[in-house]
């Protein structure tokens, strides 16, 4: 059973959200609030695997309570339920550690689908870095901002096939247990080749390392 806690300033969106999700015999809602200081200690006292957290124009501080949450409760997915994406929020979602980011216009069956990709730690906002080009050039902007000196190099030694594959897995999302299973290998080899990944990229985390490959054409991601 995933566990799941709704945040947002509209109690009929929350309403509705709950009994979209009650149909679902694998979901449970544990609670619901509206973004403010008591949301916190309410989390703490009962984890739940996934915080929903409905985005509201007239509160900048959504975004500071989504990082506020993973840094309190760091095993605790976010998703991110926005009335308008755009890149820059989008951008800010990534910083704020968010899982995944959604549309409010989200149907229910693609929200529960979330939520359970989630909790089982994935990370779906990766696979919208293919659609946001200017997000991943601004990540990527970061990232070297942030890492000048590992940065300095601009040579990228090259992948192995194997290496590309695993990479075109990462960008899809897949956990490294995932990947062990689809290339029926153990997954300490798996991780092995991720830290080869890493240090080829000279990349920082797998975010990272797929921002880069995108960005050099070494992996193309197309949503079927």
């Amino acid at each position: 059973m995933t566990k799941v806690f709704i945040v947002d300033q509209q109690p009929l969106f929350r309403q509705g959200i709950r009994a979209s999700l009650s149909r679902m015999p694998d979901i449970q809602i544990l609670g619901e609030a509206n973004v403010d200081e008591g949301v916190l200690a309410a989390i703490e006292t009962s984890p739940p695997d996934v915080v929903l957290l409905g985005l509201n124009a007239t509160l900048p501080g959504d975004l500071e309570l989504c990082h506020a949450i993973k840094q309190r409760l760091p095993s605790v997915a976010a998703i991110i339920l926005t009335p308008e994406p755009h890149d820059e929020q989008f951008f800010q979602a990534i910083k704020a550690r968010a899982s995944a980011y959604l549309s409010k216009d989200v149907d229910a069956n693609e929200l529960a689908q979330a939520i359970r990709r989630c909790a089982e730690g994935e990370h779906p906002i990766n696979e919208n870095l293919v659609e946001r080009p200017k997000v991943a050039e601004q990540i990527l902007r970061q990232f070297h901002e942030l890492s000048a000196e590992k940065e300095a190099a601009t040579f990228i030694s090259p992948l192995t096939p194997r290496e590309t594959e695993i990479l075109d897995y990462m960008a899809q999302g897949y956990l490294n247990k995932q990947i062990a299973v689809e290339l029926n290998v153990s997954e300490q080899t798996i991780k092995n080749h991720i830290t080869s990944i890493l240090r080829k990229l000279n990349a920082n985390a797998r975010t990272h390392a797929v921002v880069i490959a995108i960005k050099k054409g070494l992996i193309s991601v197309v949503k079927e």
